[in-house]
């Protein structure tokens, strides 16, 4: 035998130090989120803008490169823990910016989207973010949205930085706060309703197919007529969905179960908070018809009283003090989550038919002066879950409100009805649809 080779061992080259990567818990509305998603059930919500001009793919990609490592909220991906899921920071590069060619507010499978837990598309002149509702709220994904926006329009328009700077809008936040914790109060135990509210059962659409209707609404118009009836405008559209579904579901007969809505409440400006992270509880707009016939007037006092004495910072403190009190509680805590998430889903099934349907706000849209000319419209709508197959977004810019019905009904009775109803009260409407109904 000859002599033994020396295997030269190469050297390896001197790693940098590199920083642990950032991590984070996730809010208390989080946690049930990525317990519950799936395909039939994605708990995503969209926004969308839309532009007064075509969008340049190339643009839309480099504009999302530059923005997104500045909302920490959006740059994560979700990991599985012993006991909790949590954040860790993604340095994987952003996702790929595609064109629409899908129904929307589709599951978004992490593992073919760089690991990230939202996706932006385009599709003609339209800009749409599409966000996993674990990362933050109808509030955080329009701040995200707009930001995407404003960057676009800087790229595809060099014009504008004579106007503004090239940096996040003052009034953007950043802040990353568990409002949830912060605010919440120790020994306030009140949970949400499970009793169970009548479900709107028509044909279905083919599987797979989501159908978006929206209502395009004159807002001058619409306070008009508020002020006649003494109401606010959340107050006014929740009770005409009642209204529709009373009329149209119920053909106006007494039921034995109430078609109670579910209203989310942004409760920032309730806590004087600007966190980016999920910060919203629900309240249950009810109306139970058990008497012969109502008229549309009784049912907007009935809704308008049903939403005042639950709107109230007492009691919006209650509602989420309750969920906080139980996730901080040390027994709990030291479940693993295997069993946490079986105890979340049957939790979740049994809570969730106790809503005929969801209805959410968005609120006003507000862009900087400069950016005006170039933006039409915002839309924004969100994915069904267990029960409610038809939901409703609301958000407003400049002098209209959209109102858009989110379904997988391929019957519109109920969306006619809520429409006509507010057409009859003297207020111009006007209709889009993505195409899935043809009527």
């Amino acid at each position: 035998m000859g002599k033994k080779e020396k295997i030269a061992k190469e050297k390896k080259p001197r790693q940098k130090h590199q920083r642990p990567l950032r991590w984070d818990k996730l809010d208390n509305t989080a946690i049930i989120f990525p317990v519950i998603a799936g395909e039939g059930m994605t708990n995503t919500y969209r926004i969308s803008v839309e532009l007064d001009e075509d969008i340049n793919p190339e643009l839309l990609q480099e504009a999302l490169d530059i923005v997104l490592p500045k909302f920490n909220v959006f740059n994560v991906r979700l990991r599985m823990g012993v006991f909790w899921y949590y954040f860790e920071e993604n340095n994987k590069p952003a996702p790929r910016v595609k064109e629409e060619v899908l129904f929307p507010c589709r599951y978004i499978q992490p593992n073919k989207n760089n690991s990230y837990l939202f996706n932006v598309t385009y599709y003609k002149s339209r800009i749409n973010l599409e966000v996993f509702h674990v990362l933050t709220d109808g509030m955080g994904g329009m701040n995200f949205a707009r930001e995407l926006t404003y960057q676009y329009l800087r790229l595809a328009h060099p014009e504008l930085k004579n106007e503004v700077e090239d940096k996040l809008s003052d009034a953007t936040s950043l802040n990353m706060e568990d409002s949830f914790e912060k605010n919440y109060k120790k020994g306030k135990r009140r949970g949400f309703t499970t009793e169970r509210a009548y479900l709107i059962k028509l044909k279905k659409l083919a599987k797979g197919e989501f159908g978006v209707m929206h209502g395009l609404i004159n807002i001058p118009e619409l306070k008009v007529v508020t002020k006649k009836y003494g109401v606010s405008i959340n107050e006014y559209l929740v009770a005409t969905f009642a209204w529709a579904t009373y009329v149209q579901c119920l053909h106006k007969c007494p039921s034995k179960k109430p078609i109670r809505i579910a209203v989310p409440v942004n409760l920032r400006p309730f806590f004087n908070s600007n966190t980016t992270k999920n910060f919203f509880t629900m309240v249950s707009a009810e109306f139970y018809p058990t008497e012969q016939e109502y008229t549309f007037e009784q049912v907007l006092a009935i809704i308008q009283k049903s939403l005042k004495s639950q709107i109230q910072k007492d009691n919006l403190e209650e509602l989420f003090s309750s969920s906080v009190s139980n996730q901080k509680n040390k027994f709990l805590r030291m479940i693993p989550l295997f069993i946490k998430n079986i105890v979340m889903r049957l939790v979740y099934n049994k809570s969730a038919l106790a809503h005929t349907t969801t209805i959410t706000n968005v609120g006003f849209v507000q862009v900087e002066p400069a950016y005006e000319p170039y933006i039409k419209m915002f839309r924004s709508f969100i994915a069904m879950s267990k029960g409610q197959s038809l939901k409703g977004t609301i958000n407003s810019y400049q002098d209209t409100l959209v109102f858009t019905f989110s379904s997988i009904f391929s019957d519109t009775s109920v969306q006619k009805e809520f429409f006509r109803k507010i057409a009859s009260d003297g207020i111009s409407v006007q209709i889009e649809t993505n195409g899935v109904y043809y009527e």
